[in-house]
């Protein structure tokens, strides 16, 4: 496919790369376990410069000695420091999720709530980790998740040209259909950790690379 010039052959492209996304990730879901929408946000809020797999392995202790979002609003954060260390950046995650169960607790009735405005009120619950749980928790689409896979990926397919991850989110907000934003993310995201991957794409395996236009783009 040639690079599209018109509105309509870019509309098109993007159509094309949604259909493709589909077909390679027909059920890509989040990837962090949880069993209910404040598990999600604890989680989230851990992932921050942490691996999934790493987040995977500490929460089920963590949650097992703080079931409910009360526990956590109890707990010291140099406490649950100690208990989340391993995910890296343990001082800041520990006063968000103390934070952010104090304020579940005393305004929204220890329900983590279900609008990006409220959300948003959250201690450590940006717009990143406010999409993610609205749409993985609620499946409300709120926005589109942008992380470093869905920022980088987005720009090597040319679907946008910010590098701010909120503007990046408008730019892919414009293009992909809202019934699709939930989906996308998690497809993009899977996509970064299976075949684009930012040291060695594998771009000969990689169905979108005949409609992609990175420059390192590998053989």
């Amino acid at each position: 496919m040639k690079r599209p010039k018109t509105a309509a052959e870019r509309k098109e492209r993007v159509a094309e790369i949604l259909r493709r996304l589909d077909q390679m990730y027909p059920a890509a879901t989040c990837a962090l376990h949880h069993h209910n929408p404040w598990e999600l946000l604890v989680a989230t809020i851990l992932s921050a410069q942490c691996t999934d797999k790493r987040v995977n392995e500490v929460t089920p202790g963590l949650f097992a000695k703080y079931p409910t979002p009360q526990d956590f609003a109890a707990v010291r954060p140099e406490v649950l420091a100690n208990d989340i260390r391993s995910t890296g950046f343990f001082n800041n995650k520990s006063k968000s999720i103390v934070g952010a169960a104090k304020k579940v607790v005393s305004e929204f009735g220890g329900q983590v709530p279900r609008t990006i405005e409220e959300m948003l009120t959250i201690p450590g619950a940006a717009r990143k980790t406010a999409n993610v749980v609205l749409g993985t928790a609620y499946g409300i689409a709120s926005g589109v998740v942008v992380d470093t896979h869905v920022q980088r990926i987005s720009a090597r397919l040319d679907l946008t040209k910010q590098t701010d991850p909120v503007k990046i989110e408008q730019d892919l907000m414009k293009i992909v259909p809202r019934e699709k934003w939930i989906l996308f993310s998690h497809q993009v995201i899977l996509h970064g950790r299976a075949l684009c991957v930012a040291r060695s794409p594998k771009c000969a395996e990689c169905a979108l690379n005949s409609i992609c236009y990175a420059k390192d783009k590998t053989a």
